[in-house]
């Protein structure tokens, strides 16, 4: 959420940040709203003062027998209580409004962040790799001879509909295997600390990270009001929601394996055959909560731990900046890590990293307190996937396949395969 403050003290600032996301200026709505707020709670001041000076003076005029002026005054009294009340209702009423208004508001970019529409507009700022020269016509992953088995889309669709998948056997085991991987790769040698958190919300956490209100559409509700995470994102990041953290606390750096739940209501027709786009996914997740001035090195830091996670499966890539047109809701700048897909023959998002400022901590109402200061200060938060587990199985299967319909693995998973390193054209692993 955004500071009124800042608004208030530089509101063509803000509107000119606005403009680069393609939005209208939205200041003058915001600031009327602001102002009608702040002048009743002005007149309920100035009505309390006179109903207290009345309440001084009512005593006065009862001592004093002047039952005339006594009852004036405790006319006025019960009239400046009403006025206050209804002040009060009215100021209160125009808060909600202004609130509902700046949650609605998307995030700042940074001045680094490349203008521009859409996705043609990100700008490249890294690569890895070389695109493997497979030798034959490379397959996507649910045509590959090795998968035909061992991922099972007709069978999850009979049970729960379309963009659900079954796997089993080595497929599994590898998808398995690669959930692991990411993990002890995190906790082991990138300091996070690895974190289980639920998979059900209520509605604060949602907000709170910018899927509600605006993108309710996007999630799922359970009869009974509890949110299914769309990503684990959400838990860790609320772990330090209305919290007050010592500054010798910070940084704080989280993972977690979770489930994650999209309704995808915006994507109809993309993505249909395989596993890129599913309702149901999991997911490895980095959160990081930092002070203000670290959260940028924060950004380079964690990008380069999602793209150490590619190159230790020896899978090329390149990183993205995404452009003011085509990030997403909450971040002041975000890198794509976008893995090459023989299958496709084209780069896919595989990561997603960002830093969002204290644009989510003022909605969680998260700070901090340095030592010695006076005044608390809200946090920064990052985000980013590390990895999207199903969809680096994708891209493990379609760089290693192999011309008689097996697939090798990469040696970074060996260890958590029971030592086999390669998925036979039969589903094997061997």
């Amino acid at each position: 959420m955004h500071d009124i403050r800042a608004i208030r003290e530089n509101p063509a600032a803000f509107d000119a940040a606005l403009a680069k996301r393609g939005l209208s200026p939205l200041s003058p709505k915001i600031l009327a709203l602001d102002e009608a707020r702040r002048a009743r709670i002005t007149a309920s001041e100035t009505a309390q003062a006179d109903a207290n000076a009345a309440a001084k003076q009512v005593g006065q005029a009862k001592h004093k027998g002047d039952l005339d002026e006594f009852e004036r005054l405790r006319a006025l009294m019960a009239d400046k209580k009403a006025e206050i009340a209804e002040l009060d209702a009215q100021a209160k009423a125009e808060d909600e409004k202004l609130r509902d208004l700046l949650l609605t508001i998307p995030n700042l970019p940074h001045d680094d962040v490349p203008v521009g529409k859409d996705e043609a507009d990100n700008v490249e700022i890294h690569r890895h790799g070389t695109p493997p020269n497979l030798g034959f016509a490379p397959k996507e992953h649910f045509d590959l001879p090795a998968v035909q088995g061992g991922m099972d889309f007709e069978t999850a669709a009979k049970i729960s509909g379309s963009r659900f998948v079954i796997l089993s056997g080595g497929v599994a085991r590898i998808h398995r295997a690669l959930a692991q991987f990411m993990l002890d790769t995190h906790t082991t040698e990138n300091g996070l600390t690895e974190v289980n958190t639920p998979v059900l919300v209520r509605d604060e956490a949602m907000l709170g990270t910018g899927q509600l209100p605006k993108f309710a559409e996007d999630s799922y509700q359970t009869t009974n009001g509890w949110w299914l995470i769309p990503t684990s994102e959400v838990t860790l990041t609320n772990i330090v929601s209305d919290t007050m953290i010592d500054e010798g606390y910070l940084p704080r750096r989280y993972t977690a394996h979770s489930l994650c739940f999209r309704s995808e209501a915006g994507s109809a027709g993309r993505d249909t055959s395989g596993m890129l786009r599913q309702h149901q996914f999991e997911k490895v997740e980095m959160v990081s909560i930092t002070k203000p001035e670290d959260s940028r090195a924060e950004l380079d830091r964690m990008t380069k731990c999602a793209e150490g996670i590619l190159e230790r499966l020896d899978l090329a890539y390149r990183t993205m900046a995404l452009c003011t047109g085509d990030m997403g809701f909450g971040a002041q700048r975000t890198h794509d890590i976008e893995v090459w897909l023989p299958g496709q023959n084209t780069y896919r998002e595989i990561s997603s990293v960002s830093v969002c400022g204290d644009f989510q901590a003022r909605r969680m109402n998260a700070r901090f307190k340095r030592d010695g200061a006076k005044k608390p200060e809200f946090v920064h938060t990052l985000n980013g996937s590390g990895l999207a587990v199903g969809r680096c199985l994708i891209a493990v299967l379609e760089n290693g396949q192999q011309a008689d319909g097996s697939v090798k693995l990469p040696s970074a998973l060996v260890p958590y395969l029971g030592g086999r390193s390669i998925l036979t054209a039969e589903g094997v692993l061997a």
